[in-house]
């Protein structure tokens, strides 16, 4: 056992002064590796963290919505489906919504304009979120000015401003009174932009959706399990299109990775083959190889990593937020809770470990078992 410890000892230390004696090629093999790492690893940790914000979001949305459609397209729901869908057996309850797009030409961005069910703000005023008021420079007591649906200029004073710990969900967000929405957008009190249902068993949810599409042919229940597998896909597509063109960059390390290390130098042949003739044998040699690529591995890929952790949870993403979030004026500010998938991160290990680990050995083995005369001449 002593004599294996001690043998171990010496393949160690001659692991770390092969590496020092290439330094150079070392040296660049890391940068090249860590940068790899470090863009796949962004992309994949973002888009991660991003699908997880959005599922604990939209925890709190509603179990179902209802629309009315006309033509195949969204349509203003008449009150009075209302009671229709209040009667039906399971429903709990049902709200009617008021909310709505507008589009600033000012700053060219899209707000969402909403009639809160409890406290809205009195008629003439209006709450905004932190986007708005960061990107408008508005305080509390400045008037914001709207046109409305029929070339009308209508004037409000904000009142308060929505906390921007939630900005992630009310950055583009303005609350105002019912008059003031239906006047701002044309909206007759018949009708309301869709209808929210709770139920009283999740299990009835796809159930009762079937029971208001026979009883009101022209609205389609969306359910929120529906709405959560849609940003799903979203991310996953967005985050698909940057991990498509980091792949580039993947496979050009893989080609680097291998040039570096399996074209063995004449220097490190005639190493090995010294090493063959002092009576090393061909696993001392190849654990020498091991040792050489796992380190590199490892200080590349934990660099990577924790360079890709800090990139994504301490500054936003920056290099990837535009692609991954999508286009928008309103760019919410906030900070992603840190959050690790093991499955991805394990996938992108052996996406980027094991190519260079089996560059490094196959090379060293060839060349460890060939005569050591025959190396060192070569």
């Amino acid at each position: 056992m002593r004599r294996w410890i001690e043998k171990q000892h010496s393949i160690l230390d001659f692991t770390l002064s092969s590496l020092l004696r290439r330094k150079a090629k070392n040296i660049s093999l890391f940068l090249v590796y860590t940068l790899v790492v470090f863009l796949l690893g962004s992309a994949m940790l973002f888009t991660t963290a991003m699908k997880r914000e959005a599922l604990l979001i939209l925890k709190d949305a509603p179990e179902m919505v209802v629309q009315r459609l006309l033509m195949g397209r969204y349509d203003p729901i008449p009150m009075d489906y209302l009671n229709t869908i209040k009667k039906i057996r399971g429903v709990t309850s049902a709200d009617v919504r008021l909310w709505g797009y507008y589009y600033d030409p000012v700053m060219g961005a899209n707000y969402t304009l909403m009639v809160p069910h409890h406290d809205p703000p009195a008629p003439g005023n209006i709450v905004i979120g932190h986007g708005i008021s960061r990107v408008r420079t508005l305080d509390k007591g400045d008037i914001f000015s709207f046109r409305a649906y029929d070339g009308r200029v209508q004037s409000f004073t904000v009142t308060g401003e929505l906390s921007a710990a939630s900005e992630l969900v009310s950055a583009d967000l303005i609350l105002m009174a019912d008059a003031d929405f239906r006047i701002l957008f044309g909206l007759p009190d018949s009708r309301a932009t869709d209808i929210v249902v709770k139920v009283r068993n999740q299990k009835e949810l796809r159930t009762i959706a079937g029971k208001i599409t026979e009883l009101l042919p022209d609205t389609r229940p969306i359910i929120r399990d529906e709405i959560v597998r849609t940003y799903d896909a979203v991310f996953d597509w967005r985050g698909g299109m940057v991990v498509v063109l980091l792949i580039m960059a993947l496979s050009a390390f893989i080609i680097f990775a291998w040039e570096k290390a399996s074209g063995l130098s004449a220097e490190e042949r005639r190493e090995i083959g010294i090493l063959k003739a002092i009576g090393w044998e061909t696993a001392d040699i190849l654990a020498v190889k091991t040792y050489e690529g796992s380190l590199v591995s490892f200080l590349s890929f934990s660099t990577g990593i924790l360079a890709a952790y800090a990139h994504v949870f301490f500054f936003s993403a920056f290099l990837f937020a535009p692609a991954l979030k999508g286009w928008s004026v309103l760019y919410p500010d906030f900070r992603i809770t840190p959050f690790i998938d093991p499955y991805q991160l394990t996938v992108l290990f052996f996406l980027t470990v094991v190519p260079y680990t089996v560059a490094t050995i196959i090379p060293s083995w060839r060349a460890a078992i060939v005569d050591p005369d025959a190396v060192m001449r070569s």
